[in-house]
């Protein structure tokens, strides 16, 4: 299935405006949250053919909404891709335990970005 539609989740407008500006002008359409919790609610009501999820966020955090996407039947189906500053071993670990699908530490390339979404494709 080829990706459309991107949810970006971050708490920060810059990193969310960024990621917008790179995915926009590769023709994706983009919707975005800035917490885990409205990234559970976008994505049931926007049906992204893609999650990028930051991790460090306040509320629920992006492990815990990762977790929480992937094992609701609407949106368990729904590729997530990391994208946090967390640059440990372990937390990719964890990130990947939780569900999801790719994992990449800000700053994020746009070549590599582009490159983990046109494999999905």
């Amino acid at each position: 299935m080829p990706v459309r539609k991107i949810l970006i989740v971050d708490d920060s407008q810059t990193a969310r405006v960024a990621l917008a500006e790179i995915l926009m002008r590769r023709g994706y359409e983009v919707v975005t949250a800035e917490t885990g919790e409205a990234a559970i609610v976008k994505a049931r009501s926007e049906h992204p053919d893609l999650i990028l999820m930051d991790v460090v966020m306040p509320g629920m955090n992006g492990y815990q909404a990762t977790r929480a996407l992937t094992r609701d039947e609407a949106t368990r189906a729904i590729p997530i891709i990391m994208c946090t500053s967390k640059d440990q071993e372990t937390d990719k670990i964890w990130g990947m335990r939780q569900g999801a699908m790719d994992y990449l530490v800000k700053p994020i390339e746009e070549a590599r970005l582009l490159e983990k979404i046109d494999a999905l494709g």
